[in-house]
Formats: structure tokens, C-alpha cells, sequence
């Protein structure tokens, strides 16, 4: 089992006020599979995918990674584990604007050890299997969105990470872009990759295997299909 959820809550204080985010989320997720979460704004969802990535602890409940309950762990493991077992792909692209797709690709590994040449071999595999093996030395600034998304997958992607987590991916993508980046996470699927991605559009949910379905911080209905 990849990741084991079990009664998740999360709450904020806003000064004198509790925000109930999470009210006790429980689910499982096997190696392999291909989740898309949905909600109306507000629902939680974004919560959730922040707990999943390691970038925020719950309040009450456990969350086990690889066995590993992430509650438990040190800043610096998490800081391991957010760069070498999780990649993100984020709807605004976080991307260095007035540098390289290559060096963008790169940035990870940086803080993984290895040298300089292995890096850019890493990084230009990566590039090239999203397709952008022709624009390894363009800026973020002269490429397209749906190029810049691209750059975004290759960088989550070169670490070789066990999890993919998407947020709202095709948000700020034209029609033909979002379905060109899609088309690259169902063949990453197919791959073996894990991907958990977070969407408000039910035809970008469509190519998930399964759907979570939130509401005021529950899960609502767990949708596997075929």
C-alpha cells in the first residue's frame, strides 16, 4: 500500500474562530493508480492534497506514506520525502521565469547530490519525455502555456518520484493544451506512475480511474470505474 489515511482532520484557528477543513477522511491508495479528488470550493480539497504532499500536517488522524507515518517524521525527512518520493505539478506552473527549461528541470537535483553532467542527462530525459526535447535551452517566457505545464510534469518527473500530485493541472491551459497534458498523465499511468491529481472539471476527472468526491471536509462518495 502506497498511502494509508485514517480519520484526518484538520482544523484552522482564524483568531477566535475554528475552521473545520477535514472532519475525518479514512481511504487507501495502491501503488499504480490514478485519483482525481473533486469538490466545490471550500470542500477541502486542497487541504487534503497539501496533507498528502507533506506540506501540511493534520490536526488529528494518521497518514502513513510508504509505511511510514508522516506525522512522526522531522522537518529534514519531510524535506527528503517532498523531494525524492513526491513531484508537483501546479496549476500556476512555479517556474523560474528568465531561466531555461533545462535548468528548471534541473532544480531538484541540485539537492539531490548528484554531478553537474548526470543532472542535465536527467533533466534532458525528462524533457524529452514530455515532448520538449527541442526547446531544452528556451525561458519559460517564450514558450506556450501548455509547453510551460510541460516543463512543470518534466520537473515533478525527474527525480523519479513514487507520487505525482496535480493540482487543478489544465486550470490556466487553452482546451488543446489541457487535453495534450492530459494525454501525458494517462500515459504516465499507464507508465505505473501514481497520480493524484486535484480538478473542479468532471472531463478532466474522466481520465482518473477513481474520483474522490469531498464536501464540507468528508469524503462523499469514493467513484472507482473500470
Amino acid at each position: 500500500m502506497l498511502i494509508d489515511v485514517k480519520d484526518i482532520t484538520k482544523i484552522y484557528e482564524m483568531g477566535d474562530v475554528q475552521v473545520h477543513a477535514l472532519r475525518g477522511v479514512s481511504f487507501n491508495v495502491e501503488p499504480g493508480e490514478f485519483i482525481a479528488i473533486m469538490g466545490p470550493s471550500g470542500s477541502g480539497k486542497s487541504t487534503l492534497m497539501d496533507i498528502l504532499g507533506c506540506l501540511a500536517t493534520p490536526t488529528e488522524g494518521e497518514y502513513h506514506l510508504e509505511g511510514e507515518e508522516v506525522g512522526q517524521l522531522s522537518d529534514n525527512r519531510l524535506a527528503d520525502i517532498r523531494n525524492k518520493k513526491i513531484g508537483f505539478v501546479f496549476q500556476s506552473f512555479n517556474l523560474l521565469p528568465r531561466t531555461s527549461a533545462l535548468h528548471n528541470v534541473e532544480l531538484p537535483l541540485i539537492y539531490s547530490g548528484l554531478g553537474r553532467k548526470e543532472r542535465k542527462r536527467r533533466a534532458f530525459e525528462s524533457l524529452e519525455a514530455v515532448g520538449l526535447a527541442d526547446r531544452v535551452d528556451h525561458k519559460s517566457t517564450e514558450l506556450s502555456g501548455g509547453q510551460v505545464q510541460r516543463v512543470a510534469i518534466a520537473r515533478a518527473l525527474v527525480n523519479k518520484p513514487s507520487l505525482l500530485f496535480a493540482d487543478e493541472p489544465t486550470g490556466n491551459l487553452d482546451t488543446r493544451s489541457g487535453a495534450e497534458i492530459l494525454a501525458i498523465f494517462d500515459r504516465l499511468n499507464e507508465e505505473g506512475n501514481t497520480i493524484i491529481m486535484v480538478t473542479h472539471e468532471p472531463e478532466v476527472a474522466e481520465h482518473a480511474r477513481r474520483v474522490l468526491h469531498i464536501r464540507d471536509g468528508l469524503i462523499e462518495r469514493d467513484e472507482r470505474r473500470d
